[in-house]
């Protein structure tokens, strides 16, 4: 018997990864950062690979390396790297890497030498965002000396590419600013005599919404879970996961009773109270007291009072729950429970945070649709 669980449904990655296959020219990099945004990385990856993905991209160096332990062999992308990582074991485990800096690509030429094989680069522009990436005055620079690199053995420079600041809107202005100052790095790059395979640009968004954005390589990462990135539109895309748990007792109680810590809530009639078993430990928001939608009985209902670490209380009126009763937090929607979308207009955040927050806390994850 299961007290809480968070299940995820592989068929809808595959699915969701096939649909955004069929709707593209260009490669597709599936992303599974962030343990498979709470989906499971290994598992996701899996999923993704079998739904026609034929790259993954994550964050950090130690989710590269956990898929290549994995025995997954398709090429992977990693591209948050602090300094001083042990670069060479990704060289050596066949990982591209971004480099974003010369002291980055310096960096990279040194694990390639300890490696004793070249690095797989890809280089990064800011177009806007002003996060990750080189500057467009800091480019040339970064280009040349990366063509000087590979000239001399110690890297092969795979991909160029950029990320979007408001793809989820589409429409939005600064989308085209971005895409132009894209193709001016591109032309640099092809001055500085670097002929990359994959040029990559568009997240989520994009692929489902900018089709001019493809080049060679998408990188969808909340679609590949079913989410939308996009308020309002669904493009077929089916959620993975569910959140739920069963009931831990019930109790009836006066009108006027205060519920969970700083009786934030008081009953306004004799009523029926229920407790789940899951908290902000677990993944649920602390800012969804008296927010949070849950479905129990049939019936949509909000947490009532404070969320506490390990357990929420619902207001059930006089409708009959009782111990042992599923309490679903957030599915597909497609029986009517909430979905992550509602959690995330719940609590003033997007869908991407709510199912992050569920993955890899003491909630059990379980899989339907798995293959051996």
């Amino acid at each position: 018997m299961w007290q809480a669980e968070v299940r995820v449904d592989l068929d809808a990655i595959r699915d969701n990864v096939s649909r955004l296959r069929s709707g593209t020219a260009a490669d597709v990099m599936a992303v599974v950062k962030a343990d498979g945004y709470g989906h499971g990385i290994l598992p996701a990856a899996r999923a993704s690979l079998d739904g026609g993905a034929t790259w993954l991209g994550v964050c950090t160096l130690d989710e590269a390396l956990t898929l290549r332990r994995g025995g997954i062999t398709a090429p992977v992308l990693a591209w948050l790297l602090a300094p001083g990582l042990p670069l060479h074991e990704g060289i050596t485990a066949g990982v591209d890497l971004a480099a974003a800096s010369l002291p980055q690509l310096d960096e990279m030429v040194e694990a390639s030498r300890r490696a004793d094989r070249p690095a797989r680069l890809h280089l990064k522009i800011d177009t806007g965002l002003s996060r990750g990436g080189a500057t467009v005055a800091d480019w040339p620079a970064l280009l040349d000396a990366a063509a000087k690199a590979q000239a001399d053995g110690l890297v092969e420079v795979v991909g160029v590419w950029s990320h979007f600041v408001y793809a989820d809107m589409p429409g939005h202005p600064t989308t085209d600013r971005q895409l132009a100052v894209f193709h001016e790095g591109l032309a640099m790059v092809e001055r500085a005599g670097l002929r990359p395979r994959y040029r990559h640009l568009a997240n989520s968004a994009a692929t489902l919404t900018r089709p001019d954005t493809h080049f060679d390589l998408v990188r969808p990462g909340i679609a590949v879970y079913g989410l939308s990135p996009v308020a309002g539109e669904t493009f077929g895309l089916r959620p993975a996961m569910t959140a739920r748990a069963r009931v831990m007792l019930t109790k009836r109680v006066p009108a006027g009773t205060g519920v969970s810590y700083g009786h934030t809530y008081t009953t306004d009639r004799e009523t029926n109270l229920a407790v789940v078993p899951l908290g902000y430990a677990d993944g649920v928001p602390r800012h969804a007291s008296n927010s949070g939608p849950v479905q129990l009985g049939g019936v949509r209902r909000v947490i009532s009072g404070r969320v506490c670490m390990d357990q929420f209380v619902l207001d059930c009126g006089d409708d009959a729950v009782a111990a042992g009763d599923v309490a679903t937090l957030f599915g597909s929607g497609a029986d009517g429970e909430p979905t992550a979308d509602d959690w995330a207009d719940a609590v003033g955040t997007i869908n991407y945070e709510i199912v992050t927050r569920f993955g890899g806390s003491r909630v059990p994850r379980i899989y339907d649709g798995e293959r051996p």
